[in-house]
């Protein structure tokens, strides 16, 4: 008998289309310099267990024409409160998310969540314009 799979391919993508509040932006005035935003209590849901994780996120980014909106970045982050996904692809949607709406020079988003079961990750997305990625 196949035994079933304790995390599936639902699990894997939970969270990572699902709706979230636009991230807005204003017109950059300066260049070559860096921004640095922590969240220091992040909050999202595993998608296989209910359980909360929470955690701090870091945004570094270099923005290019366009800074982000700090109230409308902080109802995104909000709004991972009861959404069900896995600390990984916090990290990666979040970047991704940050990246389609302000088109840095550079962006990097570093999770850091609370044990769990005495395992601690940090994780950490990386994106610039050179690489494309």
């Amino acid at each position: 008998m196949k035994k079933k799979p304790l995390y599936t391919e639902e699990h894997a993508r939970a969270g990572v289309s699902a709706p979230l509040p636009e991230i807005e932006t204003w017109p950059n005035q300066y260049s070559g310099y860096e921004i640095e935003i922590t969240i220091p209590e992040f909050t999202s849901v595993c998608p296989r267990t209910g359980l909360p994780d929470f955690g701090k996120l870091t945004l570094r980014y270099v923005p290019d024409q366009l800074c982000l909106e700090l109230k409308s970045l902080k109802m995104y982050a909000l709004a991972y409160r009861d959404l069900g996904i896995f600390q990984e692809n916090v990290v990666n949607r979040f970047l991704r998310d940050v990246v389609a709406a302000a088109s840095p020079v550079s962006a990097a988003v570093i999770g850091e969540f609370t044990p769990r079961g005495g395992v601690y990750s940090k994780m950490t997305a990386t994106w610039s314009k050179k690489r494309g990625r």
